[in-house]
């Protein structure tokens, strides 16, 4: 095996191969329609694969309620039944539940390499696989096609709790044979490598500490879920982790419902804003969008929580209700950037690209995160949008203009297409996003909950 801090020698690190782009279906929009009503926030995405992904540690059965049925949840459980897990959808008490058991064997040569390669999320298994074989083949997992997006930090994670870990082609090989508690300190402050972390943790015999963790909603959901599993974990909602591993699998019967996510709520928000709307947002996650607001209410909007505050379904989340209203807004005399929780949220960050069309002046987004992301928000010029790109980075754009109806093929990364169809919403006339698999991936039933809203949408094949 090769160690992943050899890897630091090699240009660009490890980048995670791609799988192809799904099922081919467009949206055709009839915009230009105030949308008005309410809507009730989606479960997180996020949240879901963490949550399914500690799943698999289990021994016992899991029931997840609340589930998004989205294309990424359903791939991952397209690879876990590949390998011998039972996952079935079923209609119990006027909700649907996943129920998920336990492997009679481990089927590693059988995995579904080509579901597993269409989500990064996938890479979440490693740790299940590892705690019935020492010795694994994985696919390199894909997901959204964000640049360089590299494994690296996960590899280096995986080293410090002694996983040794290989490149090789499409597959990584990983070793767990000398796998140990460890006092890990994370390259970056990622939501999913964090996840990642937690879970080899929870797997690993005595305490191991991780520093510099995402203290976002889904690190959150995850260690909740893992604590009622038995693992006790300290720091929760902090960037410090002190998690007691239990030295193999877990062997409790649980049933979790998953939380609402606040990107779901921030599509809403952002399509309400373009199309000049008036609408309600239920269940909101009131603090992993307090950043977001503050932004919208410098920019003159009318966005503001209702009612009271209170607890998720799933008992560890606050949730509000938002109301959007109708307005003018101006361009934020300061830049927009994302930052790691507590900070405006990476995955939101989009969205505003969409909001300061609709702003009077420049608008300056900095989305450093992920290489070229910045670059898919030049594809609003197509809809009538005045955009500057100064760097891979950063783009200014400048407001307010009329939106016009176009026909394009969506990006294959979720928030930027999620863009283009809000900003097909706001245009008056026909558009077509079509290859819209990366929506997919993320929202259940989008085109019906717009339709709610009054909005002009429908989800059709592509003509082949």
């Amino acid at each position: 095996m090769v160690a992943a801090s050899s890897l630091l020698r090699k240009k660009g690190g490890i980048v995670p191969a791609m799988g192809n782009a799904g099922p081919a279906y467009h949206f055709a929009v009839q915009g230009g329609i105030p949308l008005k009503g309410e809507v009730q926030t989606q479960s997180a995405k996020n949240a879901a694969v963490a949550v399914l992904a500690a799943s698999l540690l289990n021994t016992e059965p899991t029931v997840l309620t609340s589930v998004p049925r989205i294309e990424e949840v359903r791939r991952l459980c397209e690879v876990a039944q590949s390998l011998g897990w039972s996952v079935s959808w079923k209609e119990e008490q006027q909700e649907t539940r996943l129920h998920i058991l336990p492997p009679a064997h481990l089927r590693l040569e059988q995995i579904d390499a080509e579901s597993a390669r269409k989500t990064r999320s996938a890479f979440l298994f490693l740790p299940a696989l590892l705690a019935r074989h020492p010795q694994v083949s994985f696919p390199l997992p894909g997901g959204c096609r964000l640049g360089d997006r590299s494994l690296l930090p996960h590899l280096v994670m995986l080293e410090a709790f002694g996983v040794r870990t290989e490149v090789r082609e499409e597959v990584i090989l990983a070793d767990a044979t000398q796998l140990h508690a460890a006092d890990v300190v994370l390259l970056e402050s990622g939501d999913t490598v964090t996840e990642h972390a937690l879970l080899i943790a929870a797997l690993a015999d005595g305490v191991s500490t991780i520093r510099y963790a995402s203290a976002n909603y889904m690190v959150t959901e995850l260690a909740r879920f893992l604590q009622t599993l038995g693992v006790r974990i300290e720091g929760v909602g902090t960037t410090t982790l002190r998690v007691e591993g239990v030295g193999g699998l877990l062997h409790l019967p649980v049933s979790h419902a998953i939380g609402e996510d606040p990107t779901d709520a921030m599509f809403f928000i952002a399509a309400a804003l373009v199309t000049n709307g008036d609408i309600l947002i239920r269940n909101a996650p009131l603090r992993y969008l307090e950043v977001e607001l503050a932004f919208l209410h410098l920019m003159g909007a009318e966005v503001a929580p209702v009612g009271q505050v209170r607890l998720s379904r799933n008992g560890i989340t606050e949730v509000s209700d938002v109301r959007v209203r109708p307005g003018s807004l101006i361009a934020p005399p300061l830049k927009i950037h994302p930052r790691p929780y507590p900070g405006l949220n990476i995955d939101n960050l989009p969205f505003f690209a969409v909001i300061a069309t609709q702003a009077e002046g420049e608008t300056l987004l900095h989305d450093w995160v992920y290489e070229k992301r910045a670059i898919y928000y030049t594809e609003l010029e197509r809809l009538g949008a005045s955009t500057l790109l100064l760097d891979p980075h950063r783009i200014l754009i400048k407001g307010p203009t009329v939106l016009k109806p176009a026909e394009l093929v969506a990006p294959p990364a979720l928030r930027p297409a999620s863009i283009l169809l809000i900003a097909m919403l706001g245009a008056q006339g026909r558009s077509q996003l079509r290859h819209v698999y990366a929506i997919k991936r993320g929202y259940e039933a989008l085109a019906e909950r717009l339709r709610l809203l009054g909005a002009d949408v429908q989800l059709d094949r592509e003509e082949q």
